[in-house]
């Protein structure tokens, strides 16, 4: 299996894809140079974390018939000085809402999560230190 992205350059630093149908523009600060049409591609990556992840504890949860009123996915990320400017070290906090939560439901399905089924984290583990907190929040 290939995923493929193919990005065209729009104007400055601009680029526009289709990723499953759906349209996806990156762009740069108008500081840098760009227009500030779309998010910066780096920032992404956290995107691409917080939704692969948030997606597999949700749907392993309903597995477990456990139910939450509402859930985040928060991801923090340093960023080194030096170029290439990269992320070399993220933290993904769980957030989860509701009555009675069972917290060892919670954890094994993050666990799940970061252990077997996301390819994002699995990616990321390889190129930094990547770590996780679970919160329950009123």
């Amino acid at each position: 299996m290939k995923h493929v992205v193919d990005m065209a350059w729009t104007d400055k630093l601009a680029f526009e894809g289709d990723m499953d149908g759906h349209k996806v523009i990156v762009d740069a600060t108008e500081e840098a140079g760009g227009s500030d049409l779309g998010p910066r591609p780096k920032k992404l990556m956290l995107t691409a974390l917080a939704g692969c992840t948030g997606v597999d504890v949700i749907m392993i949860l309903k597995k477990m018939k456990v139910e939450v009123e509402a859930f985040n996915v928060i991801v923090e990320a340093d960023v080194t000085e030096e170029h290439p400017k990269r992320y070399y070290k993220m933290k993904v906090i769980y957030q989860f809402k509701g009555k009675d939560l069972p917290l060892e439901k919670l954890e094994k399905a993050v666990k799940l999560s970061e252990e077997k089924y996301c390819g994002v984290t699995a990616a990321y583990q390889k190129a930094m230190d990547v770590e996780s907190e679970i919160r329950i929040v009123e």
